[in-house]
């Protein structure tokens, strides 16, 4: 089968967020990641002690995956259909007619076994999305967001990567655009977003979750060198980095990028106090900057006397402080 559909490939940050856009940019809907990523209310914060990827606590800076694809399409009135496949060869045919009908469609992928991934950047992550556009003879044409260009796997390579195994495993899951309305309610939308986002932020009462999520991590993280030892810390603390900066740009980055949400979503609303606060947003990012600096160093053991484990704690106490600060501020904009 030759098919390669005239998919417009756009680079992001995030990865699922970069999907929904691309795919909604191809059936003519215009809506930047960072819309996607606010009305999909992708800023969130978790530590759970109770999972564990290689034995060490999830720490995650977004909801589950498929999450923010899931609110997209409620808050938008866009159909998707997905679809789970037990037998890898039926999801390749069923990938295959879509092609041929014109539909590129969007799959979660394990990043282990990615060829076209730099080796550093291949560990066990089960829910890394991208679309797969053509096929040409044995090789499948891919749009993965957080690349500059496109990419191509073979049938076997793709097959591999659709049925990684390991924690949150696809199991062959894919999705594409099934129908979409003829106009947009962004403004109900935006409302809608924001308001979860302040909710998952402030209200959920178990303390791994939201700004409480930020001050249980920062009680571990103090913890950390007497109870686990310098080895078991350096490892545990480079998870957090990683799911920080590496996992889809988690910590400054995904407030950088609600910061972007909130300039437009002020233009849409008519209200500047949004504007304002996308600012103070931003400066958030920059203290979760700041926190990767000193935690970096200190499992390459660079770090200097004032970069501690309590000065790294003492910093994500400063954290919560402003975003709870920031989230009261941002929920009253809008009430």
């Amino acid at each position: 089968m030759d098919k390669i559909l005239n998919f417009e490939h756009k680079q992001s940050a995030h990865c699922e967020n970069g999907v929904v856009s691309n795919l909604l940019r191809y059936y003519g809907i215009e809506i930047s990641e960072p819309m996607v990523f606010g009305i999909g209310s992708g800023l969130f914060f978790s530590h759970m002690p109770f999972l564990k990827v290689n034995g060490i606590p999830v720490t995650s800076f977004r909801p589950l995956p498929g999450i923010i694809f899931k609110r997209i399409s409620k808050r938008l009135r866009i159909k998707f259909e997905k679809h789970k496949y037990s037998k890898p060869d039926i999801a390749m045919q069923e990938l295959d007619k879509n092609l041929e009908k014109g539909i590129p469609t969007g799959m979660l992928v394990g990043v282990y076994h990615l060829t076209y991934f730099p080796v550093p950047y291949r560990f066990h992550f089960n829910a890394h999305n991208l679309v797969v556009y053509g096929k040409q003879n044995d090789k499948y044409f891919i749009s993965d967001p957080i690349m500059e260009e496109f990419r191509t796997l073979t049938y076997k390579e793709l097959k591999r990567v659709r049925y990684a195994k390991g924690t949150f495993a696809p199991n062959g899951h894919m999705y594409w655009v099934k129908e979409s309305p003829g106009t947009l309610n962004l403004e109900q939308a935006i409302i809608k977003g924001i308001k979860h986002t302040c909710k998952d932020m402030l209200k959920i009462p178990i303390p791994m979750f939201g700004v409480k999520g930020i001050r249980f991590l920062s009680k571990k993280i103090r913890k950390y060198p007497e109870k686990l030892g310098a080895v078991k810390a350096a490892s545990y603390t480079g998870q957090i980095v990683r799911a920080q900066e590496e996992i889809g740009t988690g910590g400054a980055g995904f407030r950088y990028m609600y910061g972007a949400f909130l300039q437009e979503a002020a233009e849409v609303l008519n209200n500047p106090a949004l504007k304002d606060l996308s600012y103070e947003i931003s400066g958030v990012g920059d203290k979760w900057r700041d926190f990767a600096v000193i935690t970096g160093r200190i499992v390459k053991n660079r770090n200097k006397a004032d970069e501690s484990y309590d000065a790294a704690a003492d910093l994500l106490l400063e954290i919560a402080d402003m975003e709870e600060d920031f989230f009261k501020k941002l929920k009253k904009s809008i009430s």
